[in-house]
């Protein structure tokens, strides 16, 4: 295995099992399989009541959960079963879809699979529009190539969605990933204020997902509301960031064939590097956090 394969079979700080990584023995190897357990323990905040179930406020807190140890650990809090049976909807820890991604690529990762979380936009949820959203990308080692998987979308979704395409296998042109979409709306190929979510749209977007594509990269799957670098720079006028956002996105729009340019970008330019400690969002107010 090349160099950049094994790093990606390795877990980070973020998506390392630790205490529980007893959780992870005897899962399947299959992709199909490994999906269906994501699904089985974890629903999407904002699909809940699809599924008849609304969640009490204090269940909100499970969307901070940022680690996969304290994820898994409240997992079994809710229900103590092994992960590989699936709980009842009320049972599963919410969560949104950085955090489906994140236990795909854990389990991945513990079974030897290269695999990486990708942060970007999904042209899939409205029409004419780029959802901001996350999904898993795994090394195929048969068919040598990197496959985006969208662990979120199980059948209720895919139907309400009306998805026409297989979502273990998604098309680049279906999720695009953070330095993608930063060129192809510098470029003036798409209209910048249709990615995002909510109200929230435009370059500013754009770069916040960017960046966190890149962290993720470099195995720091940080949650979608944490800010740190270059994110927290509220002007986009700067001609030296400019450039540098232009050569990070050139090297990250796709599948990444020169991952060793974009580790030495994260771990050396404090635009793109989080050194520890970063700002979050948590219940409307920015506060500072650490993982150290």
């Amino acid at each position: 295995m090349n160099p950049t394969l094994d790093y990606f079979t390795q877990q980070g700080l973020i998506s390392d099992p630790g205490t529980r990584k007893s959780l992870f023995e005897n899962l399947p190897t299959s992709i199909s399989e490994l999906v269906k357990i994501v699904q089985g323990v974890t629903i999407h905040v904002f699909w809940t009541e699809r599924y008849g179930f609304k969640p009490a406020p204090e269940r909100v807190d499970d969307l901070q959960l940022r680690s996969m140890e304290k994820r898994l650990t409240r997992t079994l809090e809710l229900d103590p079963r092994p992960i590989t049976e699936a709980r009842p909807v009320e049972k599963k820890l919410l969560g949104n879809c950085r955090d489906h991604s994140l236990l795909l690529v854990a389990m991945l990762r513990h079974l030897g699979i290269p695999a990486r979380a990708r942060c970007g936009f999904a042209a899939y949820f409205m029409p004419d529009h780029f959802e901001d959203h996350w999904v898993a990308e795994y090394w195929n080692r048969e068919q040598d190539r990197w496959v985006l998987v969208d662990a979120q979308l199980d059948q209720l979704q895919r139907d309400a969605l009306k998805i026409d395409f297989d979502v273990l296998d998604v098309p680049r042109d279906q999720f695009i990933v953070g330095g993608k979409a930063w060129q192809i709306c510098r470029a003036g190929e798409q209209d910048p204020t249709q990615f995002g979510i909510f109200e929230m749209n435009g370059f500013g977007f754009i770069r916040e997902n960017f960046v966190r594509d890149v962290a993720s990269l470099n195995k720091m799957e940080l949650l979608p509301w944490d800010c740190w670098g270059i994110i927290l720079n509220e002007q986009l006028d700067n001609p030296a960031d400019l450039a540098v956002l232009e050569e990070v996105a050139t090297l990250t729009m796709n599948d990444v064939p020169n991952f060793d340019a974009v580790r030495t970008y994260y771990e050396t330019d404090p635009r793109f590097h989080m050194d520890g400690t970063f700002m979050s969002y948590v219940n409307g107010n920015m506060i500072k956090i650490s993982l150290v």
